[in-house]
């Protein structure tokens, strides 16, 4: 806003500097000497400058509606003649002793000229003006929109992840009250890893880009306590092709849906051992691809991808990239797969 008035400032002085030459030297062709002519200019385009401060001020504190042009018409013709009026009135007092008779039949004959060009004048002030105010209101609309939109967003993703870290938590203290009594040392490790992992969680922005490198570090710790809910049977977790990309971010602990997921569809519904598989690499399109591959039972009643995790992280998605189709599932052959493509923002 302040640099749009410093800029009207500047065009004003430039606009009323312009006009007091033209008008001196308009004048001065009709006879009257330039000493006169300068006078005439400046007392004219000096009570011109007064009229555009009023029409400004108006402008400023008020701005009838788009469809309100009969209110603005009225007004710029009432002020107009104000101005005309008093111009005359001024010229008529100074050179009353001044100039002669000539002059003074100059002043009167060109009298409707003068209120054409101070209409037009103010005409254009007042459009100009209410351009510059119609332009800094919508510059300030837009700004609280964006704001606005943002506070939802952070609101929305903060409610999404509180409804997203009990179904976790609940899981965990319940396989923690299970070890308790028969395997106490497991139940303690497991209340360490849950304490050190939601740690990092709760210090952990939503909108934070994190290393890939980093993200998996925090994976770990997800992977550890669930190895201990289910012992044996997830044995192996494989990350591959992901040494060479140590500069690819994504957003923070954006996995654990997708490795919740995986480890609750593919180990609740097969009972051999459950191999996870996870796989990163840059396409050609310059995104971060993310695989993760797990067995599943396409018989299962209970399907593999309609969990809460994976809408979540659907959700969260949109709100971070505005886009759609940058998630995706599929299963084949008893293997489910989860694709998940992140931009690369530079």
């Amino acid at each position: 806003m302040a640099r749009i008035f410093k800029g009207s400032l500047l065009a004003y002085t430039g606009w009323w500097t312009f006009w007091f030459i033209a008008w001196s030297i308009v004048v001065h062709r009709f006879e009257p000497s330039w000493p006169d002519a300068l006078i005439d200019a400046a007392v004219s385009i000096l009570v011109m400058v007064i009229g555009g401060v009023i029409i400004t001020n108006t402008f400023r504190f008020y701005r009838p509606g788009g469809s309100n042009y009969f209110f603005r018409a009225v007004y710029i013709f009432i002020l107009t003649l104000l101005v005309s009026v008093i111009s005359n009135v001024g010229l008529g007092l100074i050179f009353q002793f001044l100039a002669d008779d000539n002059y003074r039949n100059f002043v009167v004959a060109s009298g409707p000229v003068r209120f054409v060009l101070t209409l037009l004048m103010m005409s254009f002030m007042g459009v100009i003006n209410w351009l510059i105010y119609y332009i800094a209101e919508l510059q300030a609309a837009g700004t609280r929109k964006q704001e606005s939109e943002k506070l939802m967003r952070d609101a929305e993703l903060t409610r999404l992840r509180q409804q997203l870290q009990p179904h976790f938590l609940f899981n965990s203290l319940n396989s923690i009250s299970a070890l308790a009594g028969s395997r106490p040392e497991e139940a303690r490790k497991m209340v360490q890893l849950l304490s050190d992992f939601l740690r990092g969680t709760l210090r952990t922005d939503e909108y934070k880009m994190a290393e890939l490198s980093e993200e998996l570090k925090h994976i770990g710790l997800y992977l550890e306590i669930e190895k201990v809910r289910f012992g044996n049977r997830l044995k192996t977790i494989v990350l591959n092709e992901t040494e060479h990309l140590p500069e690819v971010k994504l957003p923070a602990l954006i996995l654990q849906p997708i490795l919740e997921n995986t480890i609750k569809y593919g180990l609740y519904d097969v009972l051999e051992d459950v191999t996870i598989v996870l796989k990163a690499s840059v396409g050609d399109d310059g995104l971060l691809l993310i695989e993760v591959s797990n067995p599943y039972d396409p018989e299962s009643k209970v399907s593999a991808g309609t969990g809460f995790g994976l809408k979540y992280l659907e959700r969260r998605l949109y709100l971070l990239y505005g886009r759609n189709d940058l998630l995706n599932v599929s299963g084949k052959d008893g293997i489910f797969v989860t694709r998940l493509r992140i931009p690369q923002i530079s």
